[in-house]
């Protein structure tokens, strides 16, 4: 039976008493990790958030009733333990950071019982990850979550810290907000006092900060949620946590500067990784050509070679026939892998197509120098020797290469850089490669939508000397816009916003706004950009992406407490879930029946 706190108090958590201690009475409180039962003495270790501590309990020091106590103890039993600590006299724990000492038990309370857990609770658990999420109470037990989200509290506090010694000002934003679906959807919330009205939440706060620039808050921070409703991936989710930032009067340099110093604090502060400065720079159409991806992950290198030129007019129709449709032939060079086995290299092949690829050319140096090729009996000798040259091929060499419209063949060969980086353990998780990629194309053409759409926000500043070719090649106008990556993850992104009136307009006319839409759409920040707007630029962080970097795990969900798995839903609460036709009705909603899914499971 549980038993009262009354007249205890916790005087330490677990691994806050130490050698220094010996002789003191402590009074420590948790959950049964393990317990011994030696007949004589009962041993449990006690762990609590910050680690474990071994009490002994021996029945002349903790009495009969305490000791019977002691027998019934079980797995996650809550025990309150008033005792004296006092050096381990044998089995030292090294491994421990409390292994030298122990508490023996004068008192014994059981403050809660528990039933047996579906899954040890441990760390690097191997239990089924839905199972442990549907636990997730449970699951936040283990000592590997619970660092990771006491890491995610130092690196709030850690950014406030520094943004406050910056001179920013925090300040919250809206939750509830309007609708604006020029990118992610919206999770949309009904109103109950306007019928057949919806708020949105927010995907960012970008249109409020840009608004606290124009009324003079100079520097703006926030810890702000976000919510987008798109597919997730391993670094996704659909409520997530953003590190964000606004300053006036500044443009790229100043916001890069203060960033960086920023990063080389939290790093340093949080987990001892020295960044040195300045971060390397890359504009976007280099990290495209070099790595096929505009968040390249630096640590390794298989840069990406275009050999258009090299394959130009040889008899190969993949690589002429892609030339002549206006694409690209390039390729990789896996060094020392030329003796992969040809299942391997269908596998890779396959893995290609996943990304948009018809099939994957490959070309192995043997040892002796000779080619084993996909293609070789396209080509003469001598062009393929100018095509091993140009890769820079050595005999024991693996060529991969892709030929089709250059989106595609940077798709394809950055993916397939990664996937051979990730079999050969070329990515090293204790280093960090930390990379800004700037000078974006302000807008991209959607296939979808057949027009162009802004590749970040419609707010973004295009660079001054490409502002002519607005109409006339709006696809070359590149934005003041940067990422800061890290080991191939993008781990913020921002811009220098358009504080110029004719400038917002042309570009919101070239997205396919008219005027009316516009102002129906974004019309009180073009209202407020009418009476006087700082220049103004900002950036935000994935702050549960940038620990999870920090912490090394493998998922996003490892950083978040609660997190939703891949279809948005939470095993925990069973949300999202139905609700009451009364709740409905309130809302002036009526769930429409999709006839469609009701044909096919009756079918079925």
């Amino acid at each position: 039976m549980a038993e009262s706190m009354k007249g205890l108090k916790r005087t330490h958590r677990c691994t806050e008493v130490s050698s220094a201690n010996i002789g003191q009475q402590v009074t420590v409180m948790g959950w049964v990790q393990r317990r011994r039962n030696l007949g004589s003495l009962i041993f449990v270790d006690l762990r609590d958030r910050s680690g474990l501590l071994q009490i002994v309990f021996d029945e002349p020091k903790v009495g009969a009733e305490g000791f019977a106590k002691a027998e019934t103890l079980r797995n996650e039993f809550v025990i309150a333990v008033t005792g004296t600590i006092e050096k381990r006299t044998a089995a030292v724990n090294e491994n421990l950071k409390t292994g030298d000492i122990e508490v023996i038990a004068r008192e014994l309370r059981i403050l809660s019982e528990s039933e047996t857990p579906p899954f040890p609770i441990e760390e690097n658990s191997q239990t089924k990850e839905d199972v442990r999420l549907r636990y997730r109470y449970l699951d936040l037990r283990r000592p590997d979550l619970q660092r990771n989200l006491m890491m995610k509290s130092r690196v709030s506090m850690l950014l406030r810290k520094f943004m406050e010694q910056e001179g920013f000002l925090e300040v919250e934003t809206p939750m509830l907000t309007k609708s604006t679906p020029e990118g992610a959807r919206d999770y949309l919330v009904p109103s109950r006092v306007h019928p057949g009205s919806f708020y949105a939440l927010p995907q960012s706060p970008q249109l409020f900060k840009q608004l606290l620039m124009c009324s003079g808050y100079d520097r703006y921070f926030q810890i702000a949620r976000c919510f987008r409703d798109e597919d997730l991936r391993a670094d996704r989710q659909p409520e997530f946590t953003q590190a964000d930032m606004e300053l006036s009067f500044v443009d790229v340099d100043d916001v890069i500067e203060v960033n960086e110093r920023l990063l080389q604090y939290v790093f340093k502060e949080a987990i001892g990784v020295d960044i040195s400065l300045p971060i390397p720079r890359m504009t976007w159409q280099e990290a495209m050509d070099r790595y096929g991806s505009d968040k390249p992950d630096t640590r390794f290198g298989m840069e990406l070679t275009d050999v258009s030129k090299v394959v130009a007019g040889c008899g190969f129709g993949v690589f002429t026939g892609a030339l002549e449709n206006g694409g690209s032939v390039r390729g990789i060079n896996a060094k020392g892998q030329g003796d992969m086995p040809r299942k391997k290299i269908d596998k890779l092949v396959e893995f290609a197509k996943g990304y948009g690829a018809k099939g994957l050319a490959y070309l192995s140096v043997n040892a002796d120098g000779t080619y084993k090729s996909s293609f070789a009996k396209f080509m003469s000798e001598e062009q393929l020797s100018a095509l091993v040259a140009a890769m820079g091929g050595e005999p024991g060499d693996l060529l991969l290469f892709a030929a089709d419209k250059n989106k595609v063949v940077w798709d394809v060969l950055g993916a397939l850089r990664l996937e051979l980086a990730r079999e050969l353990g070329l990515m090293d998780k204790n280093q960090y490669s930390f990379l800004w990629v700037t000078e974006f194309p302000l807008l991209e053409w959607s296939e979808e939508e057949n027009r162009f759409m802004a590749m970040h926000h419609p707010f973004t500043m295009p660079m001054e000397e490409d502002w002519d070719k607005i109409d006339t090649d709006p696809g070359a106008v590149r934005a003041k816009a940067y990422d800061i990556v890290l080991n191939g993850t993008e781990l913020g992104g921002g811009s220098v916003r358009i504080h110029q009136d004719h400038i917002q307009e042309k570009m919101l006319e070239v997205l396919g706004f008219t005027k009316e839409r516009a102002y129906e759409q974004f019309g009180f920040l073009l209202n407020a950009f009418k009476y006087g707007v700082p220049p103004h630029a900002g950036l935000a962080y994935g702050l549960d992406r940038m620990v999870m970097l920090m912490v090394q795990a493998d998922s996003i969900r490892d950083v978040i407490a609660f997190p939703k798995v891949k279809d948005a839903s939470c095993l925990m609460t069973d949300a999202p879930n139905v609700v009451s036709e009364a709740q409905l009705a309130e809302l002036s909603l009526a769930i429409a029946k999709n006839d469609e899914k009701r044909e096919e499971n009756t079918e079925g």
